[in-house]
């Protein structure tokens, strides 16, 4: 098959799950209804952080932010996912294609960036109790949050000038329902450029030198734990780190099966399977994890709660007799 270079093409055509007409109709309304529900947690998640002043301190400062970007991440993917099972496949031009990747990828590495600013915060908070409002001043973690942001911006940049200046073989056909790298990848030449190259290092870089920040801070928090006397001072101080440790497990657990395997082990089902947990379940888990395991959030959302319930034992006055 004659190859075409990229900056030939205008469109590309995504094949989402044509695999399975049959389960299109259930497909979208699963994906609709999770992306309601990512909506409506993610967003409530920062309305209720902003609207309670027991929740302005660095940790909830940081998981505004993760909300955010969360909301973000769902918002870039599920409405191209629902829009291919709609019309069972979808064409989007070069420009929407190259866009949509450039975002997934600021969201995708801003979250990887932020969850090891996370877990930083969390081993201070632990092994510096005491000065961890002298460390962890509103100044520092706003430099923090913008480093991880520059950070996940930087790299998508690089990432998307990359990508969008391989040559292609074969067709413009996506055996995907959006733009990520594994498929593009599939549809560049065979031969390894130099472009792949900076790619392929780039994110293993990114991935490991977050797991690397992530596992040095929970290795000194488990050393600061143990060093606390009583059992239940220790499990008070690990309680506040296992939402955060969920989220860095279910997160960068996938994005590992999902990058970090070679080629040959890789399959269009499996990917997109996994795809669709870091995309779509993920964020929409993040919410609950945060909520259902957080006493502060627990009461901080009874509280809100509280403002908007009917008053009971009203006295009401009794109207003029007729």
């Amino acid at each position: 098959m004659a190859k075409r270079n990229l900056s030939t093409l205008t469109e590309f055509i995504l094949e989402g799950f044509t695999g399975h007409p049959e389960l299109a109709v259930p497909l979208f309304i699963v994906f609709l209804s999770s992306y309601l529900v990512t909506l409506l947690g993610n967003v409530g998640m920062i309305i209720l952080i902003q609207v309670d002043a027991q929740l302005h301190t660095p940790m909830y400062f940081f998981l505004s932010h993760l909300a955010f970007l969360d909301a973000c991440f769902a918002s870039v993917i599920t409405p191209q996912i629902l829009a291919t099972l709609a019309t069972d496949k979808l064409v989007i031009s070069y420009g929407h294609c190259a866009a949509q990747f450039f975002f997934f990828t600021v969201c995708a590495g801003t979250e990887c960036y932020l969850l090891s600013v996370m877990a930083y915060d969390r081993f201070v908070a632990i092994s510096n109790p005491l000065r961890y409002n002298m460390i962890m001043t509103p100044g520092t973690c706003r430099v923090l949050l913008a480093v991880a942001y520059i950070c996940g911006v930087s790299g998508a940049i690089l990432r998307t000038t990359c990508t969008f200046t391989l040559s292609f073989c074969g067709d413009n056909q996506i055996n995907f329902f959006f733009c990520d790298l594994p498929p593009l990848l599939k549809l560049a030449c065979s031969s390894m450029t130099q472009t792949e190259i900076v790619i392929l290092f780039f994110a293993k870089f990114m991935f490991l030198a977050n797991v690397m920040i992530i596992l040095i801070s929970y290795m000194l928090i488990i050393r600061a734990i143990l060093r606390v006397e009583s059992a239940g001072g220790r499990a008070k101080a690990f309680s506040t780190c296992t939402s955060h440790l969920t989220t860095v497990v279910l997160f960068f657990g996938t994005l590992a099966f999902m990058y970090q395997r070679s080629n040959s082990d890789k399959s269009s089902e499996e990917d997109k399977i996994v795809s669709v947990f870091y995309t779509v379940i993920i964020p929409m888990l993040n919410p609950l994890i945060y909520t259902l395991r957080n006493k502060d959030v627990k009461a901080a959302f009874r509280k809100v709660i509280g403002k908007f319930q009917f008053p009971r034992n009203i006295a009401f006055s009794k109207g003029p007799s007729l």
